[in-house]
């Protein structure tokens, strides 16, 4: 599992979602992208669960050329065409999850190339903690008293 994408850099700190008692772009920015492929999965599980036919799929781009890389060490920025691909080819896992029609959901969706940096879609793996039912039923609860809108209560339908 390559180290460089962003879920991997943080687990969801349910204590300080905020991140009040200290912030860190990189641990935020990774907590979000955690907390989206969670939420997706669980997302899946809840519409299965309530018999509804609309999948829940998450994606990620790979390394792509975007205004992100501003953000990249000083020193890696020149390395960035070598391992960088366009903008529109990180699209295409994106793409592929909203579109993809042998999709079944719950698949997570990213490049086929080496270290899912860069190329064409694909479904890809996540870690074992990505799928955690108790985390992703926590997230949940969270999610619906922060915006005060419930969901597929129970996992059973609305």
């Amino acid at each position: 599992m390559p180290i460089w994408i962003a879920y991997k850099w943080a687990e969801i700190d349910f204590d300080d979602l905020p991140a009040r008692k200290g912030y860190s772009r990189r641990k935020a920015y990774g907590q979000s992208k955690r907390a989206c492929l969670v939420f997706a999965y669980e997302l899946q599980r809840r519409l299965a669960a309530a018999d509804y036919p609309t999948r829940s799929v998450a994606a990620h781009p790979g390394l792509a050329k975007t205004n992100l890389d501003q953000y990249f060490p000083a020193f890696v920025r020149p390395l960035g065409s070598l391992f960088l691909q366009p903008a529109s080819q990180g699209a295409l896992p994106i793409l592929h999850a909203a579109l993809g029609e042998n999709l079944k959901g719950g698949e997570f969706i990213g490049p086929a190339g080496f270290q899912q940096m860069r190329g064409y879609p694909t479904q890809v793996d996540s870690d074992e903690s990505s799928r955690d039912e108790k985390v992703a039923d926590r997230l949940w609860q969270v999610s619906e008293e922060l915006t005060n809108i419930r969901y597929l209560d129970d996992k059973t339908g609305y």
